[in-house]
């Protein structure tokens, strides 16, 4: 939360915004004449110049509403990084703050434009000083929550996108649970029940030559033993893709530094968590940067790494970097994808960096509480 704006801040706040009344009139005209023309091809590049203009505009007077509000007013807008240019186009017309911010263009250079042409007339005019004083902050937060108004989504729609994405993480994670259970299915079934068979057979054929031939009999029994003994190795490794057991001894930090002391790659381990997040988050951020370990050992060509598990603010956040390649990206790939629907399951995020040539920076932010207090130390893994 922050402190709201003073007279003189609003007041340089409205002539910014009077001088921005140009600027706005020529984006909305070319967003309109590109609109109109958009089904040829001369109206793509004129939607390619004014839109982002008109985003940039509105994006500053978000700024200025949130210093006037003292708090802040987000833009909310649909992602286009990566998309080709009709894709963008595309994105750019299905996006509601798109129409929202064509609705407030037209709000603002009438009812706007009156309210900031209003406060700087109250400190020109010399006379009305002392209106201008006490007058200014209220017509400029009125000002600014029109803006908030038209500028960010409402309550209802924030609502209404946070049942589409608690239904899709919801989808995800029951298929994401359905494939793991598989897999474990499948080792079961391939691994240990396989060797188990083998374990019985051998053991009869024992009992059949035990009078006949014991050296042949004891030969098998100690075939039986060797194949029981990797028979519980598969079951272990079983068991520790499902919840691995230096996680429930160790904690989160010790289970990454036994990950990181795995890699062929020199990797760095910071931590500064005070506590332990509730076994199902730790689980799901031990299996996330696992998987962002893997990704660098397998796709980077990196000569070291580094993770950093952070805990503030009621977030849990792990930071895997590398100096590779670079290149990483999120919509290509099913680890990635993984990553983001276990994530999802506990309203976590993941925001990747991986421009051309690196460095790789993969950031895992997950909603919860540390509990147990104990003490983290740093390491360097090699």
């Amino acid at each position: 939360m922050r402190t709201s704006a003073g007279p003189w801040t609003v007041t340089g706040f409205a002539a910014c915004q009077l001088l921005l009344v140009v600027p706005s009139i020529v984006a909305v005209v070319l967003v309109a004449v590109g609109g109109l023309l958009a089904l040829v091809t001369i109206g793509v590049p004129i939607l390619l110049l004014g839109l982002p203009a008109l985003r940039w505009i509105a994006d500053r007077h978000r700024s200025m509403a949130a210093r006037t509000l003292g708090h802040d007013v987000p833009a909310d807008y649909l992602p286009t990084e990566g998309l080709s240019t009709l894709a963008r186009v595309r994105t750019w017309a299905v996006d509601p703050m798109t129409w929202r911010d064509l609705l407030w263009v037209l709000v603002s250079l009438t009812v706007g434009f009156a309210l900031a042409l209003v406060t700087v007339l109250l400190l020109v005019l010399v006379v009305t000083g002392a209106f201008w004083w006490y007058g200014a902050p209220h017509v400029m937060r009125l000002r600014a929550s029109i803006d908030r108004m038209f500028l960010t989504r409402g309550h209802t729609e924030q609502l209404e996108q946070r049942v589409v994405d608690l239904t899709v993480s919801r989808a995800d994670t029951v298929d994401h649970n359905a494939t793991e259970l598989r897999r474990i299915e499948r080792d079961l079934h391939d691994g240990v029940q396989a060797r188990m068979v083998a374990v019985g057979m051998t053991l009869g054929l024992a009992d059949d030559l035990f009078e006949r031939d014991p050296e042949a009999a004891l030969r098998l029994l100690t075939e039986a033993r060797d194949t029981t003994g990797a028979a519980l190795a598969d079951l272990r490794a079983v068991v520790r893709g499902i919840h691995p057991p230096v996680l429930a001894d160790r904690g989160l930090t010790g289970a990454v530094e036994a990950l990181a002391l795995d890699m062929a790659l020199p990797v760095t381990v910071l931590s500064d968590l005070a506590g332990r997040p509730p076994e199902p988050v730790e689980s799901a951020a031990y299996f996330a940067v696992a998987e962002c370990l893997a990704n660098v050992g397998k796709h980077s060509g990196a000569t070291r790494a580094w993770v950093d598990l952070h805990h503030d603010a009621g977030v849990l956040r792990a930071s895997v970097g590398d100096d590779g390649r670079g290149g990483a990206d999120p919509r290509h790939g099913s680890g990635l994808i993984g990553i983001m629907r276990r994530l999802s399951a506990f309203d976590g995020t993941m925001v990747v960096s991986s421009p051309d040539r690196g460095p790789t920076l993969i950031t895992l932010e997950i909603p919860c509480a540390l509990s147990s207090p104990r003490t983290t130390l740093s390491s360097a893994t090699g």
